[in-house]
């Protein structure tokens, strides 16, 4: 029943902490005016003025609505993925509706190859698939809304993955010219997360098939090209994970529920997705171009994170929350992400907003995100916890051996600390971590989990002005 399915999720997903800013959003409404298009935010449409549905839809402090990306390379296990995830979240109390792929979608119906034989088609139909894909998916986030439960939208393919058969250039110019949006906006503020399924060429050779799927006609080697380039077309999304062939399928698929379950706050047997490695302050890659190999695509950022104040509920003089939890252990803060023109390092190309609770739960900790609009970010600046500096720092991301990598390098309120992190799984028998670490960067050493570590190279203890 349905109140069986909402007891399951409150069960499993941690008392929040609250935040100052929680009260400020729930106050203020979103601005129509902004240009910023975020994961969270519907068209304001109302069919009935009253109904139940016409409240969950128009509540901004609904339930989360997650939107995931599965893609991958031909023979990647995303069919299968989508199958598995859909039932594995439904059984545990979810609202879920999948996005079939728009180009399949268009192809079944009629939309045949001989139509790029006409000279300048492949912007025509990619912009046909992309409309498909966004209408599809927009109108799936309205219906969840509405529903007012936590849901998840499992998105088969998304919006860059045209890039592969069109190229960024184009595709960005086509954004600009025909939309007056940009790829920041259809790629990292449209989706929570990307999963991208490793196509089963490279690493899994003898499971390669084309018998499941008839639009498929790709041999191994083109297989790994595309998939190659369908990685390429997502770096840059803050949630980029990279599912590998490093396993068998069944573990390869359990890998991938893992994550999902550490996002939507379900109990996960993935004990850490981040392994994090100090760099040589001599060596800090601030020129990625002098250092890179011209085969490694990487995207720049500039990040500003502000620390948000601690309600009365969080801040008791008994120094614990209502879960028993150390009250500093809790804590919340917003993020900017500026995406910085590579061409020269300081343009800004498009701007991100996202707010982040960190909550201790049973010793371990659990990150929820959401997306928000530019208005909620400086509404949350302006609730900032006075006793924490901002921090600045420059990232960049990109992938290296199907394994994805983020640099911070920090610019305020200290500078010359650089940390790598790498997006990896903990072994189930021992708990440690198998990373390939790039040979183009000068690694000191692996940062260990402990106070000590923490307190020299941690953002939040980093913040502290009394530090």
């Amino acid at each position: 029943s349905d109140s069986f399915q909402t007891l399951v999720i409150a069960h499993h997903q941690p008392k929040p902490a609250v935040y100052t800013i929680e009260k400020i959003m729930s106050e203020t409404t979103p601005n129509p005016s902004s240009t910023t298009t975020t994961a969270s935010d519907v068209p304001n449409t109302s069919y009935g003025g009253g109904t139940e549905a016409d409240v969950n839809f128009s509540n901004p402090q609904g339930p989360p609505v997650f939107r995931f990306v599965m893609t991958g390379g031909p023979c990647g296990g995303k069919t299968t993925a989508l199958a598995r995830v859909f039932s594995f979240l439904r059984e545990r109390g979810f609202e879920v509706i999948t996005c079939p792929e728009a180009y399949t979608l268009l192809v079944s119906n009629g939309m045949s190859a001989h139509l790029f034989s006409t000279p300048g088609m492949d912007t025509y139909i990619q912009s046909a698939v992309l409309d498909t894909q966004m209408t599809l998916e927009d109108s799936v986030q309205n219906v969840l809304k509405a529903r007012g439960k936590p849901s998840v939208i499992l998105c088969d393919r998304g919006s860059m993955d045209g890039t592969v058969y069109m190229g960024q250039e184009k595709f960005a110019k086509y954004l600009l010219e025909s939309r007056k949006t940009d790829i920041v906006q259809v790629r990292d503020n449209r989706y929570d997360a990307i999963f991208h399924l490793v196509t089963a060429a490279d690493g899994a050779l003898n499971y390669y098939s084309l018998d499941n799927n008839a639009v498929r006609t790709e041999t191994p080697e083109q297989a790994i090209e595309v998939d190659r380039k369908t990685q390429k077309a997502w770096v840059g999304h803050p949630h980029l994970y990279v599912i590998d062939n490093s396993t068998d399928f069944e573990g390869k698929m359990s890998r991938l529920v893992d994550v999902i379950c550490k996002i939507v706050g379900l109990p996960s047997n993935l004990k850490r997705r981040s392994a994090k490695f100090l760099l040589q302050p001599s060596s800090l890659p601030l020129d990625p171009a002098q250092i890179f190999p011209p085969d490694i695509d990487y995207q720049l950022f500039d990040v500003e994170k502000v620390y948000l104040q601690r309600s009365p509920s969080t801040s008791s003089s008994s120094g614990e929350d209502d879960n028993g939890n150390s009250s500093d252990e809790n804590y919340g803060f917003v993020r900017k992400r500026n995406v910085i023109d590579l061409k020269d390092g300081t343009s800004i190309l498009g701007t991100t907003f996202q707010l982040t609770t960190v909550t201790m739960s049973g010793g371990e900790m659990i990150e929820q995100k959401r997306i928000i609009s530019e208005r909620e970010y400086l509404t949350a600046v302006m609730s900032r916890d006075t006793s924490r500096h901002v921090i600045e720092q420059r990232r960049i991301s990109f992938l290296y051996k199907l394994q994805s990598f983020t640099i911070h390098i920090y610019k305020q309120p200290v500078a010359h600390i650089g940390v790598l992190h790498a997006q990896v799984e903990a072994k189930e028998s021992s708990g440690e971590q198998d990373v390939e670490l790039p040979p183009f960067l000068k690694v000191e050493r692996q940062l260990l989990n402990s106070e000590q570590d923490e307190s020299m190279y941690g953002a939040y203890s980093i913040s502290r002005i009394d530090k």
